[in-house]
């Protein structure tokens, strides 16, 4: 699909840290120095920026400025629910200040939705969840979730609000932790505005078919948004797209093409000891030759095989797509 847009995280180009590492993987960035460099990346054409913006004070309307000189533009708004300020939880801090306070911080990344003219605000409440047995009552947490979500989409009709669900990390057990389960919560709130944001990676942590998540998240009509990375199953990794997976991530894509989704093919990847700009165009090369493999797959050969749940024929015609296709 000549046509198909592709996008990254702004953290994809920021500074990154860890617990051992905290003096960074590199020299401090601000959100306008990630922008300049996500515009060295031929093929990007869109990014998900977090807020509040990171390196400094700045405006909607300078962000504006760096984005158009490197002819981006945003698909979302990640609000930063996952700081210490809601290291107890953000829609399930047992505080209710701090969960105004979460309500607070997403209208307002609601508002630059609306500036940017931005496809969703993504949630991702990594803090939402407990850690020990008898910690939480559990009852009351899965409440306040679908409550806090419920709220916004509610206030917010104009908004599309996703759901970014993973198992664990930095929760030992976070709330949205599955696609059956966060599948269930944005059933229960019943508002046309809420949906998934799939990533491949957190499927595969959490033991999933990305293909067959992604494949029931449609026949929901949630299927919001995507991204892709990969990981060795047992943590997310964030490494690059296609690395160790190709096959699981050929499938994820054929499909998102057998049901005609049409949205932007998005990386969420941390190249903590690479360069992000070429980290980010290998992975586009990679997701450009899957699309290409799209194109030449046989497709009628393959719902053959699968009418008769022939994993080495199936596989022959996917690989030989796949492969050929580099």
């Amino acid at each position: 699909m000549s046509n198909q847009r592709y996008g990254a995280g702004i953290w994809h180009f920021a500074t990154y840290v860890d617990r051992y590492a905290t003096d960074g993987y590199g020299p401090p960035r601000s959100v306008i120095e990630a922008i300049d460099i996500a515009g060295q990346v031929k093929d990007l054409s869109v990014v998900d920026i977090n807020y509040p913006y990171f390196g400094g004070e700045f405006s909607k309307e300078q962000i504006k400025v760096a984005l158009d000189r490197n002819n981006l533009s945003v698909i979302g708004i990640t609000p930063e629910i996952y700081t210490r300020e809601f290291a107890k939880g953000a829609f399930t801090n047992p505080d209710a200040g701090v969960r105004r306070r979460a309500h607070e911080l997403i209208t307002e990344a609601a508002d630059q939705v609306r500036y940017f003219g931005a496809d969703y605000v993504k949630l991702w409440p990594g803090q939402d969840g407990w850690d020990y047995p008898f910690q939480v009552d559990h009852g009351t947490l899965w409440k306040h979730s679908l409550d806090g979500v419920g709220q916004l989409a509610s206030e917010n009709p104009d908004v599309k609000f996703v759901i970014e669900y993973k198992p664990r990390e930095p929760r030992v057990h976070m709330s949205f932790d599955s696609l059956s389960r966060t599948l269930l919560g944005i059933e229960k709130i019943g508002l046309p505005n809420v949906g998934i944001l799939l990533d491949f990676g957190h499927a595969l942590f959490g033991g999933e078919s990305a293909a067959d998540s992604a494949q029931m998240a449609i026949d929901y009509g949630r299927l919001f948004g995507m991204d892709v990375n990969d990981n060795y199953r047992s943590w997310d990794d964030d490494l690059v797209a296609g690395s160790l997976h190709p096959i699981e991530l050929f499938e994820f894509f054929y499909v998102l093409r057998k049901n005609k989704w049409e949205g932007v093919w998005q990386l969420d990847q941390f190249p903590f000891r690479e360069d992000s700009v070429a980290t980010a165009t290998h992975a586009i090369d990679f997701l450009k030759a899957a699309g290409r493999g799209l194109d030449v797959l046989d497709i009628d050969a393959l719902k053959e095989a699968q009418s008769k749940h022939d994993a080495i024929g199936a596989l022959k015609i996917a690989q030989k797509a796949l492969f050929s296709s580099f």
